[in-house]
Parts: C-alpha cells; structure tokens; sequence
C-alpha cells in the first residue's frame, strides 16, 4: 500500500510495508524541485535515516531498473 501526498514544495510518497512477516517501517519519499530523499525510521537507534539524491541520480535510479548488470553512463539532454 502507498500513499500520495502534494504539499506546498513537495510531492511526499509513502510506502506501507504489509504482510505477515518481516514487516518494516514505513519509507517516506520526498520529491522536491531539485532534489528527492529517501527518509526510513530505525526503531533499533530511535532515529529516522535519511537519504537525499540529486534529479540527476534519481534518473540514474530509474534507468538501472531496467538494465541489466554492468556499468553505465546516463546521457541526458546532450550534457554530460
């Protein structure tokens, strides 16, 4: 189950891990202008870790999906 949310400078996703077994926090994705991060609450620290991708590694992430193993080099518009 997932949930989407538009706020004022972000669209937030969140991923409800359901199940019966080996379930884990939930996972809060936060997309903004100019960057996405990756936000994860650790009950063994008592803290929420987070991770933050540029645009760039976000598409990076998103073509990896449907690669097959190796090493790659995204082009985008021309650049890089």
């Amino acid at each position: 189950m997932f949930s989407i949310e538009h706020e004022f400078d972000a669209t937030v996703v969140t991923l409800v891990d359901e199940g019966s077994t080996n379930l884990t926090e939930d996972v809060t994705i936060n997309m903004f202008e100019d960057c996405v991060t990756v936000e994860q609450y650790d009950p063994r620290t008592d803290k929420v870790h987070k991770i933050t991708f540029s645009l760039h590694q976000v598409q990076e992430l998103a073509a990896a999906l449907d690669l097959p193993e190796g090493v790659y080099k995204l082009q985008l518009d021309g650049k890089d």
